[in-house]
């Protein structure tokens, strides 16, 4: 497999979002989903609205998020759907949480954990979507890039216990009593992010990590840990193993001194074993050419 083109940019501003995804030179069609992540209330460090809302609306996106499987103000959809207006997403583009209805299973091929993704049904009302992803620490995952989007981000609230769990129990109350196991855990991920691109086909996806207020702690966090180290920018490209995986380098390899409270928690969490199963199951590649557009 070729080298995957991953682009960046130092500059995170409305205008450079739009910019580095006009580099990938893709054009998402007709329904387009844009799945962030809406924070959980009392966070702070997820992506700023007015940051994103050039790009979703040049877009003509609907914001889409799903509830979560752990019991926060985002379990139930009436409750998520306040926090989605208190973070000032409502304010900027239409939103929909995905999983407010009902829930569908789409199939995963060649997965050794689970053979099939829950997901919200809502998911039949778009065309294409964009991964737009806060790149940050996890405390299960490791880290969170555009991978954690396409599978714990999109999957419905007993999705999210499927994957946590390698398939074990769609029950969100019981996945908190199972024992660990971790690998397994991010190996899933994995075989969910190959089940969204089945269902899409890859030509009607396209990915974006921005790389800033890089906590230890995931946006799910209602009291996460403070940034200790200093905002990157912005990667995006076609390919998500491709891009997580040139975060992940860029972190690792970063000279920042900041950076060693997050490099211990993807290194603890063997974070980039999610990063290496998708690429063994041909979600993309490991391998990649960074081309700066600011140069």
């Amino acid at each position: 497999m070729e080298k995957a083109k991953v682009y960046f940019t130092r500059v995170i501003t409305r205008e450079s979002l739009i910019k580095i995804y006009e580099a990938l030179g893709c054009e998402l069609k007709d329904k387009v989903a844009v799945k962030i992540s809406t924070g959980e209330p009392g966070g702070h460090n997820f992506l700023n609205p007015k940051l994103i809302e050039g790009l979703v609306s040049k877009l003509n996106g609907t914001i889409v998020e799903c509830c979560t499987a752990y019991r926060g103000r985002r379990f139930d959809a009436p409750e998520h759907w306040k926090a989605i207006k208190e973070h000032g997403f409502m304010d900027i583009a239409p939103c929909d949480i995905m999983d407010e209805d009902e829930e569908i299973e789409i199939p995963i091929e060649g997965g050794k954990h689970i053979a099939y993704d829950i997901v919200g049904e809502h998911i039949h009302n778009y065309n294409s979507m964009l991964m737009l992803s806060h790149f940050k620490g996890h405390a299960m995952g490791g880290f969170g890039g555009a991978l954690k989007n396409m599978s714990i981000g999109v999957a419905s609230r007993r999705g999210k216990a499927w994957i946590h769990t390698v398939g074990r129990t769609k029950d969100p109350d019981e996945l908190w009593n199972l024992t660990e196991d971790q690998d397994g855990f991010l190996e899933s991920m994995a075989e969910a992010c190959k089940g969204v691109k089945q269902y899409f086909k890859a030509e009607n996806l396209a990915y974006i990590n921005v790389a800033n207020n890089l906590s230890i702690d995931c946006d799910c966090d209602s009291n996460p840990h403070d940034p200790e180290m200093e905002d990157i920018g912005i990667f995006a490209s076609l390919d998500p193993v491709a891009l997580d995986q040139c975060c992940y380098d860029t972190i690792m390899n970063s000279k920042d001194k900041g950076k060693q409270s997050l490099v211990n928690r993807m290194l603890e969490k063997h974070a980039i074993r999610t990063v290496e199963w998708a690429a063994e199951l041909g979600v993309g590649t490991r391998e990649y050419e960074l081309i700066d557009i600011d140069k």
